[in-house]
């Protein structure tokens, strides 16, 4: 059976899998999504999602064992206050190094968003950018707000989309390299933190990047 998760965590309340890229989070036709599947292979009688990640995007995902803790949990999403970290990289440079991208968003032709001027409901994404070897560059990116390819548009905006995201213009790669890295947030008065380094793509496991992530975690850089 094709193995779509690697187990990051499990608790009582909850249990953080890890994704993997191209799976999709509900079921495709005959293609089992993350969701039923990780049921299944733990176990688990039932399984509430309070969040998701886009196919291309690996890394991490929070599932609640009950519909208490999916509704405690949801709202914290609600209110931005998990903490979420993903790594991205780009074989272009930045038309900034470092900052902020904040605008709403509305969808384009083939299932494409675009970032609009306007910041009616907008879309807030930070980012820092560093050179990772030569002809890649890793951004580190903090999303304050959840939105549809939020993420992805942010990048080509700052005309550096993702390698291997076709849809937003990326160059050709064996996977779209975006990654959920790091996910804390605070259940029934106690705080987690999990962190995941990427498991797939031949650019994501250089030895660089767990360097660089060792040396300056997401969390210890001067965020605007």
């Amino acid at each position: 059976m094709l193995s779509v998760f690697d187990l990051v965590a499990e608790h009582g309340a909850f249990c953080v899998v890890s994704k993997h890229p191209g799976v999709s989070f509900h079921r495709q036709g005959d293609e089992p999504g993350l969701v039923e599947t990780v049921r299944d292979r733990l176990g688990m009688p039932a399984l509430w999602p309070v969040h998701r990640l886009d196919r291309v995007t690996s890394g991490l995902i929070v599932l609640a064992r009950s519909a208490q803790v999916a509704a405690e949990l949801s709202a914290a999403f609600a209110a931005h206050t998990v903490e979420k970290y993903y790594l991205a990289l780009s074989d272009r440079k930045p038309s900034r190094k470092q900052g902020r991208v904040r605008g709403d968003m509305e969808k384009g032709r083939g299932g494409a968003w675009r970032l609009l001027p306007t910041a009616l409901h907008p879309a807030d994404t930070r980012f820092f950018s560093t050179s990772l070897v030569p002809g890649r560059r890793l951004f580190v990116l903090r999303p304050a707000t959840g939105k549809t390819h939020q993420l992805r548009v942010a990048m080509k905006s700052l005309s550096a989309p993702i390698l291997g995201d076709a849809l937003y213009g990326g160059s050709l790669a064996d996977r779209a390299y975006l990654h959920a890295y790091s996910l804390g947030f605070t259940l029934q008065g106690q705080a987690w933190h999990f962190t995941d380094l990427p498991r797939q793509g031949e650019a994501f496991v250089l030895p660089e990047l767990a360097a660089r992530l060792a040396e300056a975690p997401p969390w210890s850089l001067p965020w605007p």
